[in-house]
C-alpha cells in the first residue's frame, strides 16, 4: 500500500511530458484488469462447478446491500436537495458495490471457502446489474439512459473479468486436465499478483483523491462515511456468516473499488469516486491486519 502511494507521488514528481502520463494511465488501465483476470482464473482452476452453491448467508448479505442502497436512494429521491447529498451517494456506492474479484485470493489465505465467496461474487454482480440501472436514472436522470443501456454497460464491465475467467478455467479443467494440474501447482502466485494489483489500486486511489475538486470538509465526510460502511460490512458479514464468518465477512466487506469509481463517473456525481479511493484504503488495511494475524 505504501509502495502504491509513494510510487504515485514519485512518478508525478518526475515532471515528465504529459504524453508519458497519458500513456501510463493507458498501461495501468490494461494491466489492472489483466491481473484481476489472472487471479480469478487461477482461483477458478481450484474450484469445481459443483462447489458453487447457495449458502445460508448469501441471501441475508444480498438483502443488506440492496436494502440499505434502496433506503438511501429513496431518501434522495424524496428529498433531492437534502444537505450532504454527496455523502449519501457515497454511502450508497460503498454499500451496493460488488465483491472484489481479488477477494477469493484473500479468503484462501485466511482459511475461508473460496467457492462460497465466488458464488456470492457472481450473485451480487448480477443483482447490481439490475438494481443500479433501475435506481440511478431516478437519482441522476440522463438523456438517453434507459434500463437496457445501463444494464448492458454494467455487464460489459462485469462479464470479461468475472464470467470469462470462470468459463476458461472450466474449459481447461475438462478438456486439458494435465494443464489444469500444472495450474494447480502455481501455489501462492495469485497472492503475489494481488500484491502488485494492490499497489496499482492504491496508486489509482491516491490519484483520485489528489485530483478531487471536493473541499476539505466534504473530503473528510466522504472518508468517514466510507470507513463506517467498510467497518459495518465486515462486521455484518461475519455476523451473518457465523461458521463461515471469514468468507462472509470478505464477501460483504472487500469491494471492487475500481468498479465503484466507474459507477460514480458513469451514473452518479463524479466527486463520489473519492469514496472508492478511500474504501480501497480501508478494506486493504483490514485485509493486512487479518493476514498478519494468520501469520
Amino acid at each position: 500500500m505504501m509502495a502504491g502511494v509513494a510510487g504515485y507521488f514519485a512518478f508525478v514528481a518526475l515532471r515528465l511530458p504529459q504524453e508519458v502520463y497519458v500513456g501510463a494511465n493507458k498501461v495501468i488501465a490494461f494491466v489492472q484488469p489483466a491481473l484481476l483476470f489472472m487471479m480469478l482464473f487461477l482461483s477458478f482452476c481450484r474450484i469445481r462447478p459443483s462447489d458453487l452453491r447457495l449458502c445460508p448467508w448469501h441471501v441475508p448479505l444480498l438483502l443488506i446491500q440492496t436494502g440499505l442502497f434502496a433506503v438511501l436512494a429513496g431518501l434522495i429521491i424524496l428529498h433531492p436537495a437534502i444537505s450532504g447529498r454527496i455523502v449519501y451517494e457515497s454511502a450508497m456506492l460503498c454499500l451496493i458495490c460488488p465483491t472484489a474479484t481479488a477477494a477469493a485470493v484473500i479468503v484462501r489465505k485466511l482459511g475461508g471457502d473460496a467457492a462460497h465467496l465466488v458464488t456470492y461474487t457472481v450473485m451480487i454482480n448480477v443483482v447490481v446489474s439490475i438494481v443500479v440501472p433501475l435506481v440511478a436514472p431516478l437519482i441522476h436522470p440522463q438523456e438517453g439512459l434507459s434500463f437496457i443501456r445501463a444494464f448492458m454497460a454494467i455487464m460489459a464491465r462485469v462479464f470479461p473479468l468475472l464470467i470469462c475467467p470462470m468459463l476458461l478455467a472450466w474449459l481447461i479443467r475438462y478438456t486439458l486436465p494435465r494443464l489444469n494440474d500444472l495450474l494447480l501447482q502455481t501455489g501462492d502466485l495469485p497472492f503475489y499478483l494481488w500484491t502488485i494489483s494492490l499497489a496499482l489500486a492504491i496508486a489509482v486511489s491516491t490519484r483520485s483523491i489528489v485530483h478531487s475538486t471536493a473541499g476539505f470538509i466534504q473530503l473528510a465526510a466522504i472518508a468517514l462515511v466510507s470507513l463506517a460502511c467498510c467497518l459495518f460490512q465486515f462486521w455484518a458479514g461475519r455476523k451473518c456468516g457465523r461458521a463461515d464468518a471469514i468468507t462472509a465477512g470478505q464477501s460483504l466487506g472487500q469491494k471492487n473499488t475500481v468498479f465503484l469509481i466507474w459507477l460514480s463517473y458513469t451514473f452518479f456525481t463524479p466527486v463520489t469516486a473519492i469514496a472508492g479511493g478511500f474504501y480501497c484504503i480501508w478494506h486493504n488495511v483490514i485485509n493486512s491486519i487479518q493476514l498478519n494475524k494468520v501469520k
